[in-house]
């Protein structure tokens, strides 16, 4: 009885919705005549393909597939490199090392595919020097960046901006470093900029502004979607402590 009671509660929920999505109603056939394997049917055929282009389904299919199996990219990059070495698959697998934290590897990868290409490569330039500020190596990461090819002022020019901040208050140049956070902080699309600069500010002890910055972060991430802030889950996640900590400071 309870199984029955459950079929029939299964097909007139797939009922309603294809009524009310608009789809053929020819599945209504299928749904009643076939009882459940009409509604399997009907939810493998239509439903979920039409689900699976979702934003919101991709962004969380991939997260789950990052946390169990981490090093997925990294296999397929291989794989393409033992099909083919060249430039493009150097720099692919050295995209999936850096993803992972593998940065002396990741740098390898990427000066074999500097080595492999054609010419000056900007991007792949810009992305060995941010490989070699993750190494602890940020004059060598500022010697490289200073190499790269100039582009107007946007969103590639404030990416690059970003990076040299950063390197800039590694080696002490406070200063410089400030400036150029504040800069870059005006312009540069998300909240990265700002948590970068408040976590500079906070080494700083410039608590103040760092509150200012991370509260700025707060009011915007309100007006995130939750899969938009899930592609930045750990950032929020330490901004949002790091404000406490200054707020219950002043309190």
């Amino acid at each position: 009885m309870i199984f029955l009671v459950a079929s029939i509660c299964i097909q007139i929920i797939c009922a309603v919705d294809v009524v009310r999505s608009g789809r053929n109603q020819i599945w209504m056939l299928f749904i009643f005549l076939f009882s459940l394997a009409g509604c399997f049917a009907y939810l493998m055929l239509e439903v979920l393909p039409a689900y699976w282009g979702n934003r919101h389904l991709r962004t969380a299919r991939s997260q789950v597939v990052g946390k169990v199996d981490p090093e997925r990219g990294l296999r397929r990059a291989r794989a393409d490199l033992d099909l083919a070495e060249t430039a493009a698959n150097q720099i692919a697998l050295g995209d999936a090392l850096l993803d992972l934290g593998r940065f002396a590897e990741a740098e390898a990868a990427y000066r074999k595919g500097l080595a492999l290409g054609p010419g000056q490569d900007a991007t792949t330039q810009v992305k060995l020097a941010q490989t070699l500020f993750e190494l602890g190596r940020s004059r060598d990461g500022l010697a490289q960046l200073d190499g790269v090819p100039e582009v107007s002022r946007g969103s590639e020019w404030d990416r690059r901006a970003l990076l040299r901040a950063r390197m800039l208050a590694d080696i002490g140049e406070d200063a410089q470093a400030r400036l150029l956070f504040e800069d870059v902080m005006s312009r540069y699309a998300g909240e990265e900029a700002r948590c970068h600069y408040a976590a500079f500010l906070l080494e700083q002890g410039d608590r103040l502004r760092a509150r200012q910055i991370l509260e700025e972060v707060e009011q915007r991430a309100r007006r995130l979607d939750r899969t938009q802030r899930a592609a930045q889950a750990e950032m929020y996640r330490w901004a949002g402590e790091r404000l406490a900590e200054l707020r219950k400071a002043a309190a």
